[in-house]
């Protein structure tokens, strides 16, 4: 349940950023952190509940909320992605957790997106010359928000795999009986 309650925390943040004005720096939504911790949590066969959530939402997002005509051969990459996040989760995280793991999770699943998207918008050809310069400045142009979806990530990842860790080692800490004499 906390993976799919985690999946409406993602949606959540998307509708909401892209409702609200919000300054640059403040551009980040839970997606990655929680398609990683479903990945973990939930089996192959429940994927495909998540991605068409998302899936749904970019349509809503491009046609209702920014006014844009939907092409769906846009996204395939960011669907692709959707999809290799959680199967990332599955794999790296699904039979054991650490703190490696977890850190390793949050590094490979913004750098894969970033690296992915931003050489399919390169290709396309429409915002940048297809030359090594045109490859050099689409990168260049997407740190902000790489930077946000490390940090987004991070603090996802880090709470939905951190505070169960926590509660059960504070939880730990105080069913001890107490020593005699102390």
């Amino acid at each position: 349940m906390p993976a799919y309650l985690l999946l409406v925390v993602a949606i959540l943040s998307r509708l909401v950023l892209a409702a609200c004005p919000h300054p640059d720096w403040f551009n980040f939504t839970a997606v990655g952190g929680a398609l990683l911790f479903f990945g973990a949590r939930r089996s192959w066969r429940e994927m495909l509940a998540p991605l068409a959530l998302l899936m749904a939402t970019d349509y809503y997002l491009t046609t209702a909320v920014y006014a844009y005509p939907f092409r769906w051969q846009g996204y395939v990459t960011t669907w692709a992605w959707y999809l290799m996040a959680m199967v990332l989760g599955q794999i790296l995280l699904h039979a054991r957790t650490s703190f490696i793991r977890v850190a390793a999770g949050v590094v490979l699943g913004p750098t894969s997106f970033f690296v992915v998207s931003n050489y399919a918008v390169w290709v396309s050809g429409e915002m940048y010359p297809r030359t090594a310069a045109g490859l050099t400045a689409c990168f260049v142009a997407a740190l902000p928000f790489y930077r946000n979806d490390v940090i987004a990530t991070t603090i996802v990842a880090g709470l939905a795999f951190g505070v169960p860790v926590l509660a059960r080692r504070f939880k730990g800490s105080h069913s001890q009986p107490a020593l005699a004499g102390k």
